[in-house]
């Protein structure tokens, strides 16, 4: 019937053929994210035993003090006053920490998964002083238990944590004992006593040193008045986070260095704590520097980036197949366009299958040509003409081409995308200026198109 072959019936069926392929579209976005899920898991697995994403926090001294305090009682319908003895902690952070911190990564693979992991390696020196005023904190240097100090130093998985840590005072070293982590850690770490009654609360210097095995990131709690870290890494591809950055920073193909510079007023914080019966410990929630070692290209990121513009393909495949049909006498039937949809949409199938095996840009390489030589052949026959079939291959070719420029330029693909299809728009609406679109298909003058 003349209205089954009118341009405007041809485009309300590509159009509705387009919509439908939204469906098996959808479906290659959720196996994506399936995928990456499985990544996810996989790579949990390699750091199972290992070691998670790592808190460091400390070196802390906490010191027990008594104070008296006077409480009132009911007994026996009377009020009575009596004094009691309190016994609680004063948590100082040291006057100064400075620590460096060596981070050697390794990479660990399962099946056709990779993840990072490190092991970290801290050492560094504190010194701990009572302020001059330690009474305005309502505590007096006579009631606090010297004897009975203790040095701790947090770290959120205790699982990760290696051999030959040391905490020394004098160059004497402590007998390590596990737990009494802080805070910032949840609990998880390791503290020693520290006899501080020699001295009775002057300056103390303290050396440590620990390492540990993590794997993603490593988060740097600083409690000083004055923090110094000094990282350094063969990883080059590290990600600064946290709420703080480095002071300065190196990053280079052998590895990277960052130094950091805190103080305690940008903390927000005293050195002294006194956490009240019932209070959470010093340190939760507290500010932090993030160091990420981060994968250069995360494929699954990338393919899911690319599965957004398959509409993009769709469309420009069709439109040129529509523009043959209803200008040039091509007569391209509803089958022919699920399945040049149904390659297209393949792509992205291919693309993810081969990222994961030869990594993304191989896999790009693998998965365009082979689609581009597909349905460049099928075209053929469809157009009917090897001369049109080379130019859905060119067209295909363009589109694979932008498109991997648009994965790889990111801050600019918005306004390249905008301006693509702004041209594109602007050729359609010139090429079929004189199409007769409630019609058979052409005006009065005819219209050639190129092919």
């Amino acid at each position: 019937m003349a209205k089954d072959r009118s341009p405007g019936f041809k485009l309300g069926m590509t159009v509705l053929i387009g919509a439908l392929l939204a469906i098996p579209l959808f479906m290659v976005y959720a196996l994506v994210w399936d995928r990456q899920t499985q990544s996810e898991t996989a790579r949990a697995s390699v750091a199972e035993g290992w070691g998670g994403p790592q808190m460091l926090a400390g070196p802390v001294m906490v010191v027990p003090y008594r104070q008296q305090s006077v409480e009132t009682v009911t007994e026996n319908g009377r009020a009575t006053t009596r004094a009691v003895t309190i016994e609680r902690e004063l948590f100082l952070a040291p006057v100064k920490n400075d620590a460096a911190v060596d981070v050697s990564p390794e990479r660990r693979v399962k099946s056709i998964y990779e993840t990072v992991v490190y092991e970290a390696r801290i050492k560094g020196a504190a010194r701990f002083a009572l302020p001059d005023d330690l009474a305005r904190f309502g505590v007096r240097p006579e009631e606090l238990l010297f004897d009975r100090a203790e040095i701790r130093i947090g770290i959120s998985d205790a699982r990760g944590l290696l051999a030959d840590n040391s905490i020394s005072i004098g160059g004497t070293a402590l007998p390590l004992r596990p737990g009494k982590g802080l805070g910032a850690t949840n609990g998880s770490g390791f503290f020693a006593f520290a006899d501080w009654s020699a001295t009775a609360g002057a300056p103390l210097d303290v050396g440590y040193r620990f390492g540990v095995r993590g794997n993603g990131q490593l988060t740097l709690i600083p409690d000083a008045e004055a923090t110094t870290w000094t990282v350094t890494s063969a990883w080059p591809h590290p990600s600064f986070a946290g709420q703080f950055l480095p002071n300065s920073r190196s990053v280079t193909e052998a590895g990277f260095t960052a130094r950091y510079a805190i103080s305690n007023l940008a903390l927000g914080r005293a050195i002294v704590q006194l956490p009240q019966p019932g209070e959470a410990a010093p340190g939760q929630g507290a500010q932090a520097a993030q160091i990420d070692l981060i994968e250069p290209v995360n494929l699954y990121s990338q393919v899911d980036r690319a599965v957004k513009y398959g509409f993009l393909f769709i469309g420009f495949t069709f439109l040129a197949f529509l523009m043959f049909d209803i200008i040039a006498g091509a007569r391209v039937a509803a089958a022919e366009y699920l399945l040049t949809g149904a390659g297209l949409i393949l792509f992205f199938v291919l693309l993810l299958a081969f990222a994961e095996i030869i990594g993304f840009t191989l896999a790009y390489l693998a998965a365009s040509a082979a689609i581009i030589g597909l349905i460049s052949t099928y075209s053929a026959a469809v157009l009917g003409s090897a001369k049109r079939a080379g130019f859905i291959g060119g067209l295909l070719l363009g589109l694979y081409a932008l498109l991997y420029v648009l994965l790889n330029l990111e801050a600019y693909s918005l306004i390249i995308g905008s301006l693509l299809l702004f041209v594109a728009l602007a050729a359609v609406m010139y090429v079929t200026r004189k199409v007769d679109w409630s019609g058979l298909g052409k005006r009065d003058e005819p219209v050639e198109l190129t092919a």
